[in-house]
């Protein structure tokens, strides 16, 4: 089942949860997690979607699970591909 609310995107939890509260620059925690910062820019301003590699390096920064961080995504991939309008024909239903 699809949530009404939109899920939050991972790179605002990153943000929000992680970077803010070390007090690190974006600058400063792409080094750490060796990515460039406009790739982390990108991230955390909900501008680009959470690759398995970028989970992977968070999880490692954070002590967390990759596949967290990669739920965080998928949910939030259905539900933006749930708002979409389409139609669909069940399966074993005769064609009219």
């Amino acid at each position: 089942m699809i949530d009404k609310r939109r899920p939050t995107h991972p790179g605002e939890v990153l943000r929000e949860d992680v970077i803010k509260p070390l007090g690190l620059t974006v600058t400063e925690a792409a080094k750490r997690l060796g990515v460039t910062r406009k790739a982390l820019s990108a991230l955390i301003n909900t501008k680009a979607a959470l690759s398995p590699d970028m989970a992977l390096r968070i999880a490692q920064a954070t002590s967390t699970s990759p596949e967290s961080w990669l739920y965080m995504q998928a949910k939030l991939d259905l539900w933006i591909a749930s708002q979409r309008s389409r139609k669909v024909d069940p399966f074993g239903q005769a064609a009219a």
